[in-house]
C-alpha cells in the first residue's frame, strides 16, 4: 500500500485507516508472542504476560489449628498474621503459640 511520506499530508480518513491497520498488526503480533510464551513456559499466559499457575491450596479452607483459652469460639488456622486475641492472651504471660493448639 502506497503511503505519502508525511503524515501531515494525509486525510483524516487515511490516518484512521492507517491507525486501524497498525492496531490489527500489533494485536496479531502480540497474540503470536503470547502463544510462543505459553508453549515455552508450559502454562497459560494471562494479560500481563505472566504464567497463570495457581497454588493447589490457595483459597482452600483449612481446619483450625489453634483455639483461644478464654473464648473457645475464637480459632485460627495458623495461616497469615497471628490474630489479635492470641497476642493479647500471650502478652504478659509465659504462654506460647503451642499452648493454644487444638488437641
Amino acid at each position: 500500500m502506497a503511503r505519502p511520506s508525511k503524515l501531515s499530508l494525509m486525510s483524516i480518513e487515511s490516518l484512521i485507516k492507517l491507525r486501524d491497520e497498525v492496531t490489527t498488526a500489533l494485536t496479531r503480533k502480540a497474540d503470536e508472542l503470547k502463544g510462543q510464551l505459553a508453549r515455552l513456559s508450559g502454562g497459560d499466559v494471562v494479560g500481563n504476560g505472566r504464567v497463570g499457575r495457581r497454588g493447589k491450596l490457595k483459597g482452600r479452607k483449612v481446619p483450625p489449628k489453634y483455639r483461644s483459652r478464654k473464648n473457645p469460639k475464637l480459632t485460627w488456622a495458623g495461616r497469615g498474621a497471628m490474630p489479635v486475641w492470641m497476642r493479647e492472651e500471650m502478652k504478659g504471660t509465659k504462654l506460647k503459640k503451642e499452648n493454644f493448639l487444638i488437641k
